[in-house]
């Protein structure tokens, strides 16, 4: 089993959230830590705000290339990950990351 870490966070436009971070280790060792404050209805301006972080913490072939959208926002992000082991991580992180948005865990969070 792994341990279930949750943190506050603080995102650029002063939303606070409440995130829950584990490890996801085979030979290499990811870091990933998700949160959110729920459905408000709407678009962006309507508050919703989701985070997501994964983090290479071990032995991790990863390059990430983000492109900027013609608004200025991010209209684009790649994850590019090497080997065999990136790929169990990444699907274990990501895997954890929909559990947690699908999940009672969050519910009490929000």
């Amino acid at each position: 089993m792994f341990e279930i870490k949750e943190k506050q966070k603080v995102l650029p436009d002063g939303t606070r959230l409440t995130t829950f971070t584990r490890e996801v280790t085979s030979a290499n060792v990811l870091e990933v830590e998700a949160g959110t404050n729920g459905f408000k209805g709407g678009n962006a301006e309507h508050g919703s705000r989701t985070y997501i972080r994964i983090t290479g913490i071990g032995n991790t072939d990863m390059f990430v290339k983000t492109v900027r959208g013609r608004n200025g926002n991010t209209g684009e992000v790649e994850f590019i990950l090497g080997g065999d082991c990136e790929l169990e991580t990444i699907i274990r992180a990501l895997k954890f990351q929909r559990r947690l948005w699908t999940n009672d865990l969050f519910k009490f969070a929000i």
